[in-house]
Formats: structure tokens, C-alpha cells, sequence
């Protein structure tokens, strides 16, 4: 299963258009992760396929969304990435959280309940 990638239309339809709006305004109807990643990160690699996993086992609860740094280098500026990979938490109410590096799957299973209310 592949995640979705994030184009800078694609983001400001699903996620936030930042162009309309200057504060946060989630655009979607379920919470999302977001995957700052780019080819060449090893970390990035290990991270890949946990959050395949995790999309499967929450089927349609949340949406989990790839943006490949290096292509989509507009979205990568806007939240300020400096390091990679870098995970943005998105509820579907609350402004969202970012969080740095490859995280444990046992993490994400926590920050999925915690900052997306996700069970």
C-alpha cells in the first residue's frame, strides 16, 4: 500500500490552504500525518514502512500523507523543516504538532491517541 503524496495543490485541498488563510484552517474531515522525507535519508527509509503499516491497521480513521522535501521544496518552507524526517500531527480540531526523527512505531501508536484522539 502506498501513502499519498502531497503536492503544494493537493496540500492546500486536503490540509491547510495557506494561501486563503494566514491562521491554521484544517481543510480535511479526518487527522492526518504528514511525512517530510526525502530519498537520500536513511531515517526516513525506517520510518517508510511503519507508517504503511499504521495507515493499514487504522484503515479509514486518519490519513497519512508523504512530502518529498527535495520536489515540494515550498510545503518544506512553510513549516520551517530543517531535518528529516520530520512528522506533523494533524487533528482534526487543535493546531498541529510537529515531532523530529525516525520515531518507534510504539510512538506513533501513542501520539496517534494523544494528539489525534485516534484509538
Amino acid at each position: 500500500m502506498s501513502l499519498e503524496h502531497l503536492t503544494v495543490d493537493t496540500f492546500k485541498e486536503k490540509v491547510f490552504n495557506y494561501e486563503a488563510s494566514k491562521d491554521w484552517k484544517f481543510e480535511g474531515d479526518k487527522p492526518v500525518i504528514i511525512d517530510f522525507y526525502a530519498d537520500w535519508c536513511g531515517p526516513c527509509k525506517m520510518v517508510a514502512p511503519i507508517l504503511e503499516e499504521l495507515q493499514e491497521e487504522y484503515g479509514d480513521k486518519l490519513n497519512i500523507y508523504k512530502v518529498d522535501t527535495e520536489d515540494q521544496k515550498e510545503l518544506s518552507a512553510i513549516f520551517g523543516i530543517q531535518s528529516i524526517p520530520s512528522l506533523l500531527f494533524i487533528p482534526t480540531d487543535g493546531q498541529p504538532q510537529m515531532a523530529m526523527g525516525a520515531l518507534p512505531k510504539e510512538t506513533f501508536k501513542q501520539a496517534i491517541s494523544e494528539v489525534l484522539s485516534v484509538n
